[in-house]
């Protein structure tokens, strides 16, 4: 029993929060590009937060059920849809074995996260369910999906059986083929936008660009380029110069940083980034804006505006208190808690 791909969509892999501990033998961290919303839609099917999710770019798969599956979508609009009945994303819904799962173009950002309870069962690599497409392991078959690849869920926890028991009951009274839950996580969790105010802190060579370049880099807005992937984004605005030409070893970077090669205009480091690089770091991007970040599309712009370290480590602390409302919040729906 498995779930079919049919079409795979434009760019669909496997994808947890990443493979760490290796950065040292070069070996990337990868994972999901928006772990906000990769986090919440394993949360509203019950399954741990890293556990794993199909990512979807631009334009959705379609697939076919084999069995039933608890499942839930979250992050961009690919308006999904179960046999031609849209569903709605932000909520766990159950699908009847048999039928077909679409996704079409992305409306509104550019990621969306496929949940199904219990995880894709894909064998873990480096302790790790991610796809590493460039070096070709991990994942489902260290690739993108392809059309009639099958994947296997995992075992759903007792909440995703739960969720499940009451979905399937209400699809039955109903005489559907789906069933979704009447409480979701509202919108506004998840703040995309096209013209994105991005939080940045100062790089380790932050004094060695001029004034100029400096100020235009808070001050101007950036286009994000055609060139962009989950390596990194390729971004075109003022050209930031250096006061004079700088030597520098290559030195790890990490997500979020901000390098400027010789062109000057600066490339952001994402998921898929190398472990070392020697351009100079402008800027550092806080992490709790990198979600943000992930649900752009080339030609959306982007406004940097600064903070400290201090700064982002709040906004940072406050998103997840806030995950942990929401999951509590989940459970207490379900009248998991209460039974515990």
């Amino acid at each position: 029993m498995s779930m079919e791909v049919i079409s795979p969509g434009l760019y669909t892999t496997v994808q947890d929060l990443g493979r760490y501990g290796y950065q040292r033998h070069g070996i990337i961290v990868g994972g999901a590009m928006d772990t906000l919303a990769m986090r919440m839609a394993n949360l509203l099917v019950g399954n741990d937060p890293n556990a794993a999710v199909l990512e979807l770019t631009l334009k959705g798969p379609v697939l076919l059920l084999h069995e039933d599956m608890l499942l839930a979508v979250c992050g961009a609009d690919m308006q999904p849809a179960v046999d031609g009945k849209r569903i709605r994303s932000n909520r766990p819904v159950w699908v009847k074995k048999g039928s077909t799962l679409k996704f079409a173009h992305a409306k509104k950002g550019c990621r969306a996260y496929l949940a199904v309870a219990g995880g894709w069962d894909v064998p873990p690599v480096m302790g790790s369910r991610s796809t590493n497409v460039r070096a070709g392991f991990g994942g489902a078959w260290g690739r993108t999906l392809r059309e009639k690849d099958r994947l296997q869920p995992g075992k759903p926890s007792e909440l995703g059986r739960l969720f499940a028991e009451q979905l399937r009951a209400r699809s039955m009274t109903q005489h559907a083929g789906c069933s979704e839950m009447g409480w979701f996580v509202p919108p506004h969790v998840f703040p995309y936008q096209k013209e994105a105010v991005i939080r940045v802190m100062r790089g380790a060579e932050f004094d060695h660009f001029t004034k100029e370049s400096r100020q235009h880099f808070f001050a101007q807005s950036y286009q994000l380029a055609t060139q962009s992937d989950r390596m990194g984004y390729r971004l075109e605005g003022p050209e930031l110069a250096l006061e004079s030409p700088l030597e520098l070893i290559s030195a790890a970077v990490s997500t979020g940083t901000i390098q400027v090669p010789p062109n000057g205009q600066p490339i952001i480091l994402l998921a898929d980034r190398q472990t070392v690089g020697g351009y100079p770091k402008i800027g550092h991007v806080a992490t709790v804006d990198l979600p943000i970040l992930a649900q752009l599309r080339p030609g959306d712009r982007v406004q940097f505006q600064e903070v400290s370290l201090r700064e982002a480590q709040q906004a940072l602390y406050e998103q997840e208190t806030a995950l942990q409302q929401i999951r509590l919040g989940i459970e207490i729906n379900a009248g998991w808690r209460q039974s515990k």
